[in-house]
């Protein structure tokens, strides 16, 4: 380590022990002046073996237990780079007296973090939002018709809260916990993620690929020559991992965050992780569309880009009213009506022809019932005479012409008896 760094380390970690209780918070707020101050407490933290780790990790600890608020969130933006430096402890044969003082720091945040002022444990509640209801990410008139079921109805206005905790206070780290705490460490994290540096996206970036790909032939495709033994992930932590690669993407990490995504999605579908490879996909998706026009650079406001739906008026136009009811109505009487008018002008009414029947009586005689189309289409009535015939009065007709029909052909059945059966032709 270079006299310079280890010089900005000694003089930031002896001004902190001399200052009074009333100065803290404008001592926080000159923190982010001291360029030279944040890379030489990662050079410290990245090292082997060093003097400095433990009292780095002691002031740390300080810091985020004098429960100021800037204070806390300088801590925050080293948390990747110590999480990185916890995985890597057992693999690259550190120091267990330096990755024993990394692990107290980590087991002191958390432990802080999941009670409250009163030291009463917390409980963490999640609002899931409706798609019903319009927000700022979507309009519910463009997804779709929904339907208006009763149970719709009855959970139209209430939301579902998804509660987590209580958590239960650490001691150590063991297999059984260590990405439990280490999870809930990154929900944290990416609590604060707005006002976290560059340098630290980029640690997050970075601490996403070692873990995915450590192991894995994509290793040697990104050329990382440090440990090349697997490490054991969850679900949980890699959802966690892409929450924050997911701002890095959009605040001036393009290309490493990239990366981060794919190797992700990479050790998601290995380990098949349903929820790490859904969100991991989504925001892959969004991107895609999206293509980061605006092109957000790395200073000025942190935002995370959205694809906003454009607004529209409240109430459909196809909302269901007693008028649009009323109106449905009287066009279904109206279809009706036209295609009753349709069929009786067609030939034959009602778009279906009269068989004609032709009967041979005993005698020879033969009997023709008359042509059923004068009936519905009558010669023309010399000029000067006005002939008006209603539709009621023309199926009147021809249902008695359909009765004549049917009783002549019974008739005809009964006087002929089995004798004169063959000399009827239909």
């Amino acid at each position: 380590m270079l006299a310079m760094n280890q010089g900005v380390v000694e003089e930031w970690l002896s001004e902190f022990k001399t200052l009074p209780d009333s100065a803290v918070s404008s001592y926080a707020a000159s923190l982010k002046e001291k360029g030279s101050l944040v890379p030489a407490l990662y050079k410290v933290i990245r090292e082997n073996y060093s003097d400095l780790l433990e009292p780095v990790c002691h002031q740390l600890f300080e810091f985020y237990r004098s429960g100021e608020l800037w204070l806390q969130r300088f801590v925050l933006q080293f948390l990747p780079e110590l999480l990185w430096s916890l995985l890597l402890a057992p693999s690259a044969a550190r120091d267990p007296h330096t990755s024993g003082c990394i692990e107290a720091l980590l087991l002191g945040i958390y432990n802080l973090e999941i009670v409250d002022k009163d030291g009463q444990s917390k409980v963490l509640s999640f609002t899931v939002p409706s798609l019903s209801k319009p927000s700022v990410y979507h309009e519910p008139s463009h997804i779709g018709s929904l339907a208006l079921t009763e149970g719709a109805l009855a959970n139209h206005g209430l939301s579902r809260v998804v509660y987590s905790g209580p958590h239960v206070q650490r001691e150590t780290f063991t297999a059984q916990n260590r990405f439990e705490v280490l999870t809930f460490l990154l929900l944290s994290y990416n609590a604060s993620l707005s006002y976290m540096s560059s340098s630290s996206l980029q640690s997050l970036c970075q601490l996403s690929s070692r873990v995915c790909i450590c192991g894995f032939p994509r290793q040697h495709l990104r050329r990382y020559k440090g440990i090349s033994s697997r490490l054991t992930v969850t679900s949980e932590f890699l959802v966690q991992l892409v929450t924050g690669i997911h701002y890095a993407l959009c605040n001036g990490e393009m290309d490493l965050g990239s990366k981060a995504l794919d190797d992700v999605l990479y050790r998601a579908q290995l380990e098949l992780f349903p929820e790490a490879l859904l969100v991991g996909n989504a925001i892959k998706s969004s991107q895609q569309c999206a293509a980061l026009k605006s092109g957000a650079s790395k200073e000025g406001t942190r935002i995370i880009q959205v694809e906003m739906t454009p607004t529209s008026s409240r109430i459909s136009r196809n909302a269901v009213t007693s008028l649009s009811i009323r109106g449905h109505r009287w066009k279904r009487h109206e279809s009706q009506e036209v295609s009753v008018d349709s069929d009786l002008a067609a030939p034959g009414g009602q778009g279906s022809s009269i068989p004609e029947i032709s009967v041979t009586m005993p005698n020879g005689d033969s009997l023709r019932p008359r042509d059923p189309r004068p009936l519905t289409q009558p010669e023309p009535e010399p000029l000067g005479s006005a002939s008006e015939v209603s539709p009621t009065h023309d199926l009147s007709l021809r249902g008695q012409e359909v009765r004549r029909q049917k009783s002549v052909r019974r008739l005809v059945d009964e006087g002929s008896g089995p004798a004169s059966a063959g000399r009827a032709q239909y």
